[in-house]
């Protein structure tokens, strides 16, 4: 429960979730995670930047190699910058090879 975090007292006062300067007192409010994580037996263990980046490449190309580049998609945000949107669509399309990219700004 949020009960009278700084968190409700700044959503009352402006939408943090579309603007990233008023995510500052969110981050001290809240843990977070300081290290990636991944998956092993079902359950979740702290691993390094390069093992959770190999883990997430090696699902990219297992489902690709096995069902084609048609079969990944890429789902982008409309609130984030046009740079981010360009490097996401470029990853999918120039990285991974599929054509399958869509955003929020359409539902």
């Amino acid at each position: 429960m949020l009960g009278e975090s700084s968190l409700v007292r700044h959503r009352a006062q402006v939408d943090v979730t579309s603007t990233p300067r008023y995510a500052e007192p969110m981050k001290r409010e809240y843990k977070r995670l300081t290290q990636p994580l991944v998956r092993d037996g079902g359950a979740l263990r702290p691993a390094s930047w390069d093992e959770a980046l190999a883990r997430a490449a090696g699902g990219f190309r297992d489902v690709t190699g096995r069902h084609g580049a048609k079969s990944f998609g890429l789902f982008s945000c409309s609130k984030a910058t046009n740079e981010v949107n360009y490097l996401a669509q470029k990853f999918a399309r120039g990285v991974i090879g599929s054509h399958n990219v869509d955003s929020c700004n359409r539902t």
